[in-house]
């Protein structure tokens, strides 16, 4: 241990330092603080000639009595440090050499004082748990347009009616895609049923959209604007860049670290919808932006807009991959009454096995599950409609079914819970001669093993 005159030596000469220094810096001060308070007196004075008085001197006297006062100040708190200081190497020293058991001692829980520091340290360690992206696709397919690749460039769409504006199709980066041109652009499914209320009480919409350099916003109303004339015409939402404001109810959502203003902000965007018996949850990308409880409208048909479309400008509004299903039973009781759970809200890149963000909700879902089930084992299943190559589908089948594994295998499921097959194009569960029974076929399946 090092000797206390050491010591004091040491101390000594860290406060001349500390005096030298706090010395420059008082004299510095002196200097500016005599200039500024001569310069205020002088235009004060100099206003009334019958007062006379020793200014120089009265400011220095005043300089050096709060010079001395800091002096006073520097040097108690140069003693506090060094005292401390020193203090601390006793103090490291006596803890290291206490046992595990009297560590936690010092940190008594019956001590009520923080600082604030340690409550913003308190606050930062709190679980927070917050789903914000619960969106589960509905199970069954009842209209879905992606566009077909059959569909002839520069016409109309073929599954779409025309409410007004122009709207074609167009390839946009090797897809066919529904190209909203100008005239305020607005569309509706093609059904034979469109003046009924063809949405059931538990659904799902989804759509992709492309927002052009300084596009605006488009607009999806939640009833058929050419058929359904008699529903409640508050029934939509706006979506910009980052925004999502729904009309009926007022509700307004926000995606955050998006430019709200639009400008320079061009990109593909997902849209889902979720309706069940009332709650309406809507989601951009993977956030679920808007969450009503009681919606106060009885949604019954689908309508796109895209009133700032402008070609000439620009500005045309690009869509894709729409998407209508009807909503499902919950995955557990799927799983008791038919020994698997049938998902086609499990979405690849296009002819390969990559998983897209929007599947998060689905596979968030069959997670839980296994978590709170932990009985139950699942094969998971792939299976592909008949377009293209038989021996292309089955590969294709097999790959991803092996990718979904593999997904649940790293968010923490047990390796042997799992295994996989793909069985391509062979067992289909609806035609493949329509949109939506391909779309109902292209799915994966979670068989309890």
């Amino acid at each position: 241990m090092m000797a206390l005159s050491s010591r004091r030596k040491i101390a000594k000469k860290t406060i001349l330092i500390s005096f030298r220094q706090t010395d420059k810096s008082i004299e510095y001060m002196k200097k500016h603080l005599i200039i500024s308070i001569l310069f205020v007196l002088f235009i004060h004075y100099s206003s009334n000639a019958q007062i006379k008085i020793d200014v120089k001197k009265k400011v220095n006297k005043e300089a050096n009595s709060r010079a001395n006062k800091r002096t006073d100040q520097a040097i108690d708190k140069t003693f506090d440090k060094l005292e401390d200081g020193i203090g601390g190497l006793f103090k490291k020293k006596k803890k290291n050499n206490q046992t595990a058991e009297q560590q936690p001692a010092e940190n008594n829980s019956s001590n009520t004082e923080f600082t604030d520091e340690a409550a913003a340290n308190n606050n930062q360690q709190l679980d927070v748990q917050w789903a914000k992206f619960d969106f589960v696709p509905g199970d069954e397919v009842i209209f879905e347009d992606i566009p077909d690749e059959t569909e002839a460039n520069g016409e109309f769409p073929s599954r779409w009616d025309l409410v007004k504006g122009q709207v074609e199709i167009a390839r946009v980066s090797n897809e066919n895609v529904l190209m909203f041109i100008d005239g305020n652009p607005t569309i509706v499914p093609y059904l034979k049923n469109a003046k009924e209320d063809y949405l059931p009480e538990v659904f799902t919409i989804e759509f992709d959209f492309h927002k052009p350099v300084d596009g605006n916003r488009i607009s999806v109303y939640l009833y058929d604007d050419k058929n359904q004339t008699h529903a409640n015409s508050s029934m939509y939402f706006d979506i910009g860049s980052s925004v999502v404001s729904e009309k009926l109810s007022g509700v307004h959502g926000e995606l955050p670290g998006i430019n709200y203003a639009n400008t320079g902000d061009a990109r593909w965007i997902h849209v889902s919808i979720a309706f069940t018996k009332g709650k309406l949850k809507v989601y951009m990308d993977d956030t679920r932006l808007i969450n009503i409880p009681h919606y106060e409208g009885n949604p019954s048909g689908l309508t796109l807009q895209a009133y700032f479309a402008d070609l000439g400008e620009n500005k045309a509004f690009y869509f894709k991959n729409i998407r209508i299903a009807k909503g499902g039973v919950e995955y557990y009781d799927r799983v008791l009454s038919d020994g698997k759970i049938i998902v086609n809200g499990i979405r690849f890149d296009v002819a390969q096995a990559g998983i897209r963000p929007e599947s998060s909700g689905a596979i968030n879902e069959i997670y839980s599950l296994m978590v709170q089930q932990p009985e139950i084992n699942f094969s998971v299943e792939g299976h592909t409609d008949s377009d293209g190559d038989e021996e292309i589908n089955q590969t294709l089948s097999e790959e991803r079914a092996k990718a979904v594994m593999e997904r649940l295998i790293s968010m923490g499921i047990e390796a042997h819970r799992l295994k996989s097959a793909g069985w391509g194009e062979s067992k289909p569960i609806d035609t493949n001669d329509t949109a939506e029974g391909k779309a109902n076929n292209r799915r994966v399946e979670f068989v309890k093993f």
